[in-house]
């Protein structure tokens, strides 16, 4: 071993920093069976981390997917400045913060590779860059809030620039706004045929729905990505570790090419409605919207008539730059370039890239699709971001900023005739700051005070003023007192329940894992959640305590034109969320009767949509079995909940066969589990205003007429895609 060194330079001498960016090493075997050999002649490329080796399994793939992934992100290995001869554009060359960090722990970039920790004196951990793509890997740059990439060259290309090769495993699938392009660039591609990556292939199948559906495959993906990452930062939670778990979802994502709308285009982006809401960059960037997983323009080269032209297609307004965005229908975005936050490094923008692609739309006048970051009201350091529809370039110039550099203006008007996005958004947060705002409302608050926040009723429709007669109560009222139930084991925890924890029984119960994040979001559906409850010695304040404190959103009671009353909420609601419990008397089944009319009032444990069911998607993409169960092998549960006579907001949500809400059974004051509560939570993202709704069920085979039909069905109204016509 080398004696170390005692040479002290003199003052005319000075001592290079040699830091080494990359690195030639032997190749070893990848994990998730991929195939490493590079199709090229020049030789491989490869990124070695200074991390040790692989745990094996889960812990495999966040050593080699997410390295692989931040490879050319312009940082060196030791976390260093990024390279502005790269991708970055000018003046914006320093390593990224980012903006949309999950309350469960978000880092910068050179934290995030610095907490992989292995050990030292292990095999070295090499990872061809070519790993996850024969031809060029997937680039995602982490660079500041607005700045931009390199152009596509193509109208369907990948993140590289480069044209997209369909993976065979998806060629059954209508690629029409949906999951890719037929485009090829001529190179063939070996795939392996082992037996693991026929499997993997089989699950990446089953994840997406094959009847081509622009909005169903972006749900779905979306729905991935978001189970993806809960189980991440689980069991990064459990690790004490605090990873970027969205990035990591999002490489093994963009791997396994589960995305929707490969290629960029201009316009409308199939199966994205205008006020869809997105918690993270990369949900941007997997359903097709926006390219860039932290720039803040997009763009690429079209052809108009006969010229080719780089034009902006995306822009994203997050407030990394001094945007005026207060009127809803005019937004003054600010160029990219120039915003360090070092000083020294500040610099004018530049005429280059995403400003000059601006410029180029301005002249050839083509729309721009908008998406708006705000702050997120649910989390400190988080933000959420709202797409508002298409606008053009109408007005451009430079002027100087606070900071004494020179910037890019532009001034874009929406579109006319498009779906509010933003101005919901404005007007709810109005609403949330000030009650008294809200317009028609007949009430002020339903419960009378019985809920944490109030519930308002409105009725922007008609003249009816109120729904029927009910006493609003926000317990279950069961047949007996819950002290003559058997009660249920309590965990031993100090203060709180801590992820990892082997000795406590709670997460035993739940299969070893606390069934929340520490933000209070449900990790996967389960045939029973346990909450800690009066039995545990643990606090209130307890992540496993979410349901029972009651609801925490701004919620208001609306009538809306074809189904009644109905339920919506003025507050984002983020998937894995609390929303409500279903609350009633519970019925005694000898007294029930399936022909009173209390039954529209009624609940029972019915197999829900497959929606519903699928909704821990992607277990099998990290190696650990599907949890999901399927109508076949569903059991529903004893309890009935009437909530006629007494209930609360819950009476109110309507069905639909595309459900953005599900039920699940939770339990924290009793042992009966036939009985428990049944709590609703956000099967995805809901925007403010959007009514809520579930799917109430699916009738077994042997109780339906030989019209497929059960005798006490109604006719569905939900207007969705695959509405089944009627429910029960």
């Amino acid at each position: 071993m080398d004696q170390p060194s005692n040479f002290m330079p003199t003052p005319d001498q000075d001592v290079l920093d040699v830091k080494p960016l990359r690195t030639l090493a032997p190749m070893f075997p990848a994990s998730l069976g991929v195939n490493t050999f590079n199709q090229s002649t020049t030789p491989p490329l490869v990124f070695v981390t200074p991390a040790g080796q692989f745990q094996g399994g889960f812990a495999a793939w966040n050593n080699c997917a997410a390295r692989s992934f931040f490879a050319f992100s312009g940082q060196d290995a030791c976390g260093g400045k990024v390279d502005t001869s790269g991708d970055q554009n000018a003046g914006g060359g320093i390593a990224a913060t980012f903006s949309d960090q999950d309350a469960d722990g978000g880092q910068t970039t050179a934290d995030w590779t610095s907490d992989l920790n292995g050990d030292a004196n292990g095999p070295i951990d090499a990872t061809p860059i070519s790993a996850y793509k024969s031809t060029q890997p997937n680039v995602i740059l982490l660079d500041d809030d607005d700045e931009d990439e390199e152009p596509y060259t193509a109208n369907q290309t990948s993140a590289s620039g480069r044209k997209i090769k369909r993976p065979s495993h998806l060629s059954g699938y209508k690629m029409s706004g949906g999951l890719g392009s037929d485009s090829s660039d001529g190179v063939k591609v070996k795939r392996s045929k082992s037996s693991h990556k026929k499997a993997a292939a089989d699950n990446e199948l089953a994840l997406l729905p094959p009847s081509g559906d622009p909005r169903e495959i972006v749900e779905a993906v979306l729905m991935t990505f978001e189970a993806l990452r809960r189980r991440h930062l689980q069991l990064d939670e459990a690790q004490d570790t605090s990873k970027r778990a969205d990035l990591k979802c999002g490489a093994l994502m963009m791997a396994r090419n589960l995305r929707a709308n490969n290629g960029k285009r201009i316009g409308v982006v199939p199966g994205v409605e205008i006020g869809d809401i997105f918690y993270f960059r990369m949900e941007l960037c997997i359903i097709g919207l926006h390219a860039p997983s932290m720039g803040g323009i997009d763009y690429m080269t079209a052809k108009f008539g006969d010229e080719d032209d780089s034009v902006a297609i995306c822009i994203v307004a997050a407030g990394g730059y001094d945007n005026k965005d207060d009127d809803t229908d005019v937004l003054v975005y600010s160029g990219s370039g120039g915003n360090n936050k070092n000083s020294e490094e500040r610099q004018d923008q530049k005429l280059e890239r995403g400003n000059l692609a601006l410029e180029r739309s301005l002249s050839r006048k083509n729309v721009i699709r908008v998406v708006r970051g705000y702050k997120d009201p649910g989390c400190l350091t988080g933000k959420v971001y709202v797409y508002d529809g298409l606008y053009r370039i109408h007005e451009s110039w430079k002027e100087k900023t606070k900071t004494g550099i020179v910037c890019f203006k532009y001034k874009l008007l929406r579109e006319p005739g498009q779906p509010d996005g933003v101005a919901i958004w404005k007007m709810s947060q109005k609403w949330v700051e000030n009650p008294t705002t809200r317009g028609n409302a007949l009430h002020p608050d339903l419960s009378s005070g019985a809920e944490n926040l109030p519930v308002f009723l409105v009725n922007d429709v008609d003249s009816e003023k109120a729904p029927g007669h009910f006493t609003y109560i926000t317990q279950v009222k069961y047949l007996k007192p819950l002290s003559s139930v058997k009660p249920l084991e309590g965990c031993r925890c100090l203060s709180v329940c801590l992820p990892g924890d082997t000795n406590c029984c709670c997460a035993q119960h739940n299969g070893g894992s606390l069934p929340y994040s520490s933000s209070g979001l449900l990790v996967c559906r389960k045939p029973m959640v346990y909450e800690c409850g009066g039995f545990c010695r643990c606090s209130f304040n307890c992540r496993n305590r979410v349901s029972q404190k009651g609801v925490r959103i701004h919620f208001e009671v609306f009538k809306t034109g074809n189904r009644g009353w109905g339920l919506r909420s003025w507050d984002p609601i983020r998937a894995g969320s609390f929303v409500c419990e279903y609350v009633g008397e519970v019925i005694d089944d000898a007294k029930f009767d399936l022909d009173d009319n209390e039954n529209d009032y009624i609940f029972q444990t019915l197999c829900p949509g497959e929606k519903t069911l699928k909704w821990n998607y992607g277990p099998e993409l990290i190696g650990e079995e599907s949890t999901n169960i399927s109508a076949d092998t569903f059991e529903p549960l004893p309890i009935k909940i009437s909530a006629k006579k007494m209930g609360n907001i819950s009476r109110f949500m309507n069905h639909s066969c595309a459900p953005n809400v599900f039920w699940q059974p939770v339990q924290f004051d009793h042992g009966d589990d036939r009985r428990p509560h049944i709590m609703f939570f956000a099967l995805k993202h809901i925007p403010p205003m959007t009514e809520l709704t579930y799917d109430y069920g699916v009738i077994r085979t042997d109780s339906v007429d030989s019209g497929g039909r059960s005798p006490r069905a109604e006719n569905c109204l939900c207007g969705s895609s695959n509405c089944r016509g009627f429910f029960v």
